[in-house]
């Protein structure tokens, strides 16, 4: 069944800060910078906002929906911090359309925010701290590899098919001037790159970076009345899908695929009335935080079969002048990945890509656009498709 939230939800304005080593910058910076482009953006004010869902996944970026109100100065209003792991920016604004859907709130300011570089740790903070009681945990790049060795045992893809994702990502980076890493890199340069954990080197890793990003998100009849009263772009489907935290104690699962995606993709375009992504959806962001995992992705929201994703890659089919362009921003790889802020980013790209004022290289069939946010050890996923109205 279509979703009843199909074209009924309009994101108004949207903003968002570099992302990188922001050394000068607090998260209160960033919060700021970002959600004050949004409201210009909209041709809003801050009193106009009605409730805020700020996405952080670390205590240390900020606590409670004071995480925005305190450096936006809105106070006396909703708040609410949304933690989801890595998803956490995406489900902040999923919970921000359902309440505007409501018919209760107006305009909703949809957010997320982290300050990683800060915390002076190697590799994402808290590995340590949490995990399986018994058995300990594994690295963030340590749970991509294990599925990177399973592909590379069921379908012979190699390290050069993983470099090809990184190649590309790069290519479209160098044009985004908000990314954390602006240059180019060759195939030998992936390959020569120092080992991170087996098979994926430095290049095939995102980096850990600050950033934030921010939605107005509001009601179609409301958005008329803005800035973007010609060119909003509304919400046509959300999906979302959590699975076990603790997937590599489970017998039954394999490395080959990860079922939060299958299943958020499958609501996402059941809500969308969608039958065939590659020819109704124009282009996607797509969680690329290891290389392997832009390839996983693009076989587990149904753009192609299992093991044909690296020909695809090969062949073009997945460039900026490709038939089904991924992650025309340059993604995570380009980005960073500050948790909280990710699946917002995401959301701003598209959009932007819709009204066809991408800051970074501009996708040609920009009607319909897709990002999908993953979360933890292949933990949760949220999939969200934007369209024009």
């Amino acid at each position: 069944m279509v979703s009843p939230l199909k074209d009924k939800i309009a994101i108004m304005g949207v903003g968002y800060t570099k992302f990188g080593e922001l050394w000068d910058k607090s998260q209160e910076d960033l919060m700021v910078d970002a959600a004050y482009e949004a409201f210009n953006d909209a041709g809003i004010e801050p009193k106009d906002i009605d409730a805020i869902w700020v996405g952080v996944q670390y205590f240390f970026t900020g606590l409670s929906g004071a995480t925005a109100t305190e450096p936006l100065k809105i106070f006396g209003k909703p708040a609410t911090r949304v933690e989801n792991f890595c998803a956490s920016g995406m489900d902040a604004f999923r919970n921000a359309c359902y309440a505007v859907y409501s018919g209760d709130i107006d305009i909703a300011l949809a957010c997320g925010v982290e300050k990683l570089m800060d915390a002076g740790s190697k590799g994402l903070p808290g590995f340590d701290q949490f995990g399986h009681p018994v058995y300990g945990n594994v690295s963030a790049p340590g749970m991509f590899a294990l599925m990177a060795t399973r592909a590379f045992h069921n379908w012979e893809w190699t390290k050069e098919d993983l470099a090809r994702v990184a190649v590309k990502n790069h290519y479209n980076g160098v044009a985004h001037p908000k990314a954390h890493f602006r240059r180019e890199i060759k195939i030998e340069d992936v390959l020569n790159a120092p080992m991170i954990a087996e098979p994926l080197g430095r290049y095939d890793c995102c980096a850990m970076s600050d950033g934030a990003a921010a939605l107005i998100v509001t009601r179609p009849e409301i958005a008329k009345q803005y800035k973007h009263k010609d060119d909003f772009v509304v919400l046509k489907g959300n999906g979302m899908a959590v699975e076990t935290v603790y997937p590599y104690y489970k017998p039954s699962f394999d490395f080959s695929e990860v079922p939060a995606t299958i299943k958020a993709a499958q609501a996402a375009y059941k809500a969308a009335g969608i039958k065939d992504p590659v020819k109704e959806i124009g282009f996607a962001e797509v969680h690329d935080c290891f290389t392997i995992t832009e390839l996983l992705n693009m076989q587990d929201l149904g753009l192609c079969k299992k093991g044909e994703a690296a020909q695809l890659v090969k062949d073009g089919f997945t460039a900026i002048d490709g038939e089904f362009p991924i992650n025309p921003s340059g993604g995570l790889k380009c980005f960073g990945h500050p948790i909280g802020a990710t699946g917002c980013r995401m959301l701003v790209e598209v959009t932007k890509q819709i009204q066809g004022r991408a800051d970074g290289r501009q996708v040609e069939r920009n009607e319909v656009g897709m990002a999908h946010n993953l979360g933890g050890p292949y933990t949760v996923c949220t999939v969200t498709i934007l369209g024009r109205p």
